[in-house]
This record gives structure tokens, sequence and C-alpha cells, in this order.
């Protein structure tokens, strides 16, 4: 599966989520949990919470990041409940992209009316 079957099949999945959840309202880590169990049911391989390590100048430095979702280790998901989008969502994604060389990630805020006004598809070099 490439980089855009994955991420269709993790959008479904998101959808079906916040359809069953009852919509917005809910905190982030529902969303979470409630996707993972969609994705993991679809035969899906998942890393939740992934440490991402950061160097700087050859030095690994002892902050770390962590995303969401790593799925078929291809797409990376940021999930967000939020009544109002910001756009250093995409901007954090991007990073969390090329610091692990990966080209597609989505950013899914369930916290829209419909989910499908809640998706935004971030790339890097795809």
């Amino acid at each position: 599966m490439n980089e855009n079957e994955i991420s269709h099949a993790i959008i479904e999945s998101a959808i079906e989520a916040h359809k069953t959840l009852g919509g917005p309202g809910l905190l982030e880590s529902v969303y979470e949990e409630a996707l993972v169990w969609e994705l993991e049911h679809r035969g899906f391989k998942l890393e939740r919470q992934l440490t991402v390590p950061i160097s700087y100048k050859g030095n690994k430095l002892s902050s770390i990041l962590r995303l969401d979702l790593l799925v078929n280790d291809a797409v990376i998901v940021e999930i967000k409940s939020v009544a109002a989008f910001n756009p250093i969502f995409e901007a954090q994604l991007l990073t969390y992209l090329r610091l692990l060389n990966k080209r597609l990630g989505l950013v899914l805020n369930f916290g829209c009316h419909t989910l499908k006004e809640g998706i935004y598809r971030v790339v890097n070099r795809l």
C-alpha cells in the first residue's frame, strides 16, 4: 500500500470513529484510542506516541517530540480536538515528516462538527 492508499483508509477510519463517538466534544486521547481500534481492525501496523529524537549540529538533544500515530511506517497522524484550527499544527507535522524522513501526514481535528472539515494533508517532497 502506498501513502495515498493508507491515508484514504485512515480518513475512512477517522470518520467512522468521529461519527460513532457522536462528533466533537471529547478529548484527543479518546479519539486516538477509537482511531487506533479502527485501524488495527483493518490490519494496519501502528506506533502510538512515538518519540522523535532531535539533533542539533550532530548532537542529540535531551528535548524530544512525540507524535500521535505512525501508520504502516509511512503516514504520520496528528490528532487534535479543538474548536479553532491553528496553522502551527501543520508546521508541527511537517517538522515530524522531515525529522523522520516521511512523505505524508494528516492532521485530524475531531473538534469539528463533521470530520471532513477537520482534515489537513501535509506533504514532504511527495
